[in-house]
């Protein structure tokens, strides 16, 4: 397993760097997500022995054990839907939420993140292809949505903003859509809301990663292409 896992992550890490290359950027402006939602704990293990500490989980219910036995080797990214009454299991635990998407969320993060006494970096999801089984709120209402956020959340972080494209045969049609985040995290950049700069750009999967890292992604979500599906 170890060689393997040893091969995938080289390969990834070359088609990063192509990718990197074509865009005019550097590697290390990429991070990689090591997504281990469906692999085991030997194999989650495993990847942090190999270095990838960035580990990604969409669910509390599935990733306990995994933070239980692992949690204090790894960076935390909470990347699927958040629903509402797991906050006060997340919240704390992992280091970045990556699924902000509805002011009932940020408030139910703010009042648990106000009570332990910490700040959480939060990616705002929106819904870059309007398709309706994807999470995410609307591109059009993201201003407003930061403008709630500045006033009534201190303890929250605007990290980035987080995507998903759509599943293509041909990655190449994914592009419009990862452009399209990154545009709205200049128009938000521009428009003087904040007194910092968001930079995050959390996009691009095992499929498409590479049109991603082109078009400007700083986090990359990794599960099958780099530690495999079990």
């Amino acid at each position: 397993m170890t060689t393997n896992l040893q091969e995938r992550i080289q390969h990834v890490n070359d088609r990063i760097a192509a990718a990197c290359a074509r865009a005019g950027r550097r590697p290390e402006e990429v991070g990689v997500i090591a997504v281990t939602k469906y692999v085991s704990m030997e194999t989650t293990g495993a990847a942090l022995d190999q270095g990838l500490t960035q580990i990604g989980e969409n669910r509390w219910q599935d990733a306990a054990a995994k933070w239980e036995a692992y949690g204090s080797r790894a960076t935390w990214h909470f990347i699927g839907h958040l629903q509402t009454n797991k906050v006060k299991e997340v919240v704390g635990r992992f280091h970045y939420i990556h699924s902000l998407d509805r002011l009932s969320l940020a408030k139910e993060i703010e009042k648990k993140a106000a009570g332990l006494g910490i700040t959480v970096p939060c990616f705002l999801q929106l819904n870059i292809s309007g398709e309706e089984s994807k999470y995410g709120m609307e591109p059009e209402a993201l201003m407003d949505f930061v403008s709630e956020l500045r006033g009534s959340c201190p303890h929250i972080r605007i990290e980035g903003l987080m995507t998903m494209a759509p599943y293509e045969a041909e990655p190449e049609e994914t592009r419009p859509v990862f452009r399209g985040l990154r545009e709205q995290r200049d128009r938000l950049n521009a428009s003087g809301l904040l007194d910092y700069e968001v930079r995050g750009l959390s996009m691009g999967m095992s499929n498409d990663f590479e049109v991603a890292i082109e078009e400007g992604a700083t986090w990359v979500r990794l599960g099958t292409v780099l530690v495999g599906k079990e």
